[in-house]
């Protein structure tokens, strides 16, 4: 089914009003198999941001591992959960509109992040997003959900270099 835009309010909603069971579900989750990968290719001295960073889980693990991180989040129940949890910045935005070309990082993290942006946005949003790396700079993403075609259209430019995959 393909989404729309007027699909962004429901979303936000769904997160405003379901923060605890969202924490509840996911935090326990262990990161390692998605988050390993990148943190292997990362100096210890690395900057991250993570989109989307919902309680905080990935924002913890890579706190733990020694990167400085900073999160990224639209839910301020989530973004204050984040901020308890890994005891870090967070950032509270809608990053379809934030300008990122402000912040400057080593590698974006975009986990589950990108599952709800509309087709029709998607490689914009991923442009938008990714302002916020050098040229050589590094982002993991995981999509759970989403066409082939999502995947094709935006994620996979010729000017990209996949190291890992999923």
């Amino acid at each position: 089914m393909k989404q729309t835009l007027n699909e962004k309010p429901a979303m936000t909603d769904f997160y405003q009003k379901n923060y605890k069971a969202y924490h509840e579900k996911t935090f326990s989750i262990d990161p390692s198999s998605f988050l390993e990968p990148l943190a292997r290719r990362l100096p210890t001295e690395a900057f991250i941001l993570d989109v989307g960073c919902g309680s905080g889980r990935d924002l913890l693990w890579m706190k733990n591992k020694g990167f400085e991180v900073i999160g990224f989040e639209r839910s301020l129940e989530l973004a204050e959960l984040a901020r308890e949890n890994a005891g870090c910045e967070v950032i509270e935005g809608d990053f379809e509109t934030y300008d990122f070309s402000t912040i400057m990082v080593d590698a974006v993290m975009l986990i589950g992040a990108l599952v709800h942006t509309p087709y029709e946005r998607f490689a914009e949003v991923l442009k938008n997003i990714t302002a916020s790396i050098p040229k050589h700079g590094n982002v993991v993403t995981r999509i759970s959900h989403g066409s082939e075609r999502l995947r094709n259209k935006a994620l996979q430019p010729e000017d990209v270099v996949f190291y890992f995959e999923d």
